[in-house]
């Protein structure tokens, strides 16, 4: 007799859209909804940049291939960013329904001082990390899977509790964003509807000298309660943790080594 499959197996077979899936923490939860036997759509800023992460996923998973693959949307324009989504859902829904989006989509942090603050700034630090996610609820929900299996998971980040000097604009967007997700939860249930927050985490954003990097990271990791700084293997546990609880909706969920409590 087999053994059970109660838990190992749950997103089994469940389809997965990743936007901002091409590198860092969106890979990473792209990697590990493959493993976990996921059909999955990854999405990127660009087609050359969905193709590459495309051929680079089916080479690390040669047996998943079949299971994978990928689209651009591209949301750096204001005059085109809702027509990209909602053609972005008419190719996915072409082959069905989704039953789960993770939104880890991101551009570049400018800190920008309060004395060249312009509305055109404003507006333009929010437009991949706070107007994308609404505009993608609104295009995705007649073509998410009814029902509490399904979930719509975002993506904000450390500073929304401990702001720095210049990331006004940023800083607000991500706290914004948790009031977002609750009244999401709310206008999409029984769809679930939850929040990743991640500290730091050593990806591709981190575009530097290695040298340049080890050291900020060295005095970083002084700052946080596991003495390390996170890994997107380790962060995306918590993006297949809401995929997989039924009952979790409305909520934050916080990764980023302790370093609030320093």
């Amino acid at each position: 007799m087999a053994d059970q499959k109660k838990y190992a197996d749950k997103l089994k077979g469940d389809r997965v859209l990743v936007i901002g899936g091409t590198s860092g923490i969106g890979y990473g939860v792209t990697e590990a909804c493959i493993e976990s036997g996921c059909a999955v759509i990854v999405s990127g800023s660009s087609q050359a940049s969905a193709d590459r992460a495309l051929q680079k996923l089916r080479d690390a998973y040669p047996s998943a291939k079949d299971r994978i693959s990928a689209s651009s949307c591209s949301f750096g324009d204001e005059t085109t960013i809702e027509q990209n989504i909602a053609s972005l859902f008419r190719e996915v829904s072409a082959s069905g329904t989704v039953d789960h989006i993770v939104f880890t989509a991101g551009d570049a942090i400018l800190p920008t001082p309060l004395a060249e603050f312009s509305v055109d700034k404003i507006k333009r630090a929010g437009l991949v990390r706070f107007y994308a996610p609404l505009l993608v609820a609104k295009y995705a929900t007649p073509h998410l899977t009814a029902g509490p299996k399904s979930s719509f998971t975002l993506t904000s980040g450390a500073a929304l509790y401990r702001p720095h000097p210049g990331w006004a604009l940023t800083g607000g967007y991500l706290a914004g964003l948790q009031g977002v997700m609750r009244s999401l939860a709310l206008e999409m249930r029984p769809v679930r509807v939850n929040l990743i927050v991640p500290g730091l985490v050593d990806t591709e954003m981190w575009n530097m000298d290695e040298e340049t990097k080890q050291m900020i990271f060295e005095a970083m990791r002084a700052k946080t309660m596991t003495g390390v700084v996170g890994r997107v293997e380790d962060v995306a546990q918590s993006y297949l943790g809401v995929m997989k609880d039924w009952n979790c909706t409305g909520s934050v969920v916080d990764t980023h080594s302790g370093q609030l409590l320093m």
